[in-house]
């Protein structure tokens, strides 16, 4: 796999390779362009405990898969969803590392893997609507840093919400892409000072942007007109039928108790058997 290095064991060796094979392989990335992400070894965890061990405790328990661009790193965990999902995800990681090295911040960093690797689709659309429609909005971006790194429910909302703000960040720009931004961080300029040069606003003020614009963008309304409502219509007669099955259930075991099933011998009644029903008089007045 020239400069990809699989580790896995016999029963995985196949899906190793394979993934070997899909990180081998030059990608067009968002703002970057073609790039290739060798040498990189790639080490697929058999399950959580594996996973831990491997990154050392260093990542919370339900990560999926983790990069360490200085060591040329990543794990995989093969019992947490797509493994190839996880591999572009974390391959993002890498190249962006390539090319700006680790002069970003958590949220940036995690926010471009989730747009590069076409993660920020409509349900997580959807988990950002009703996140921002229950509250669920941190203070600032910094304290988004922190959330990324919560548990397992805050986590999903906080990628969602790195994800979108990066994509504020183009379209602050007025070519609306992330270009002149990774061309000043290529160059040396410093994270801050790039987002300012490229957005017109501070950090502080883009942060407050940024809230607005998620406000603006995602709400109880948008959640709803997104899909959000079938969904929440879905549960609801789950849930009633649910509770009417369980309310039910006294009186549908009184209606079974007395009832007896004929033996499997005695024969049954023939249709011909049966005598028909009685009929009015025929000189009776309807």
């Amino acid at each position: 796999m020239g400069d990809i290095t699989v580790m896995a064991d016999s029963a995985n060796a196949a899906l190793g390779a394979s993934l070997g094979d899909a990180a081998a392989v030059p990608h067009d990335w968002l703002a970057l362009g073609r790039q290739s992400v060798g040498p990189l070894v790639i080490m697929l965890a058999q399950d959580r405990a594996e996973f831990t061990r491997w990154s050392r405790g260093r990542l919370p328990s339900w990560s999926g898969g983790a990069t360490f661009p200085g060591s040329h790193l990543i794990i995989i965990r093969k019992d947490a969803g797509d493994p190839f999902g996880t591999l572009r995800h974390e391959l993002a990681h890498v190249v962006l590392h390539q090319q700006v090295g680790e002069r970003v911040p958590l949220w940036f960093d995690e926010g471009y893997a989730v747009l590069a690797a076409g993660e920020y689709d409509r349900f997580a659309s959807l988990r950002l609507n009703l996140a921002v429609s229950l509250g669920h909005l941190p203070a600032d971006l910094r304290a988004l840093d922190g959330e990324l790194r919560g548990d397992a429910t805050d986590a999903e909302a906080a990628y969602a919400l790195a994800g979108s703000a990066v994509a504020e960040l183009a379209r602050r720009n007025p070519t609306g892409t992330l270009l002149p931004l990774f061309g000043l961080l290529k160059g040396g300029v410093s994270f801050d000072d790039a987002v300012t040069r490229t957005t017109g606003l501070d950090p502080d003020r883009f942060d407050g942007a940024w809230r607005q614009s998620v406000r603006r963008r995602y709400n109880v309304l948008t959640w709803a007109a997104t899909g959000g409502a079938w969904l929440l219509v879905t549960f609801v007669l789950i849930w009633a039928a649910a509770a009417r099955k369980r309310r039910d259930a006294p009186r549908r075991a009184a209606l079974d108790t007395g009832w007896t099933v004929p033996p499997d011998d005695e024969a049954p009644v023939a249709i011909q058997d049966v005598p028909p029903p009685q009929l009015d008089h025929p000189d009776q007045s309807r």
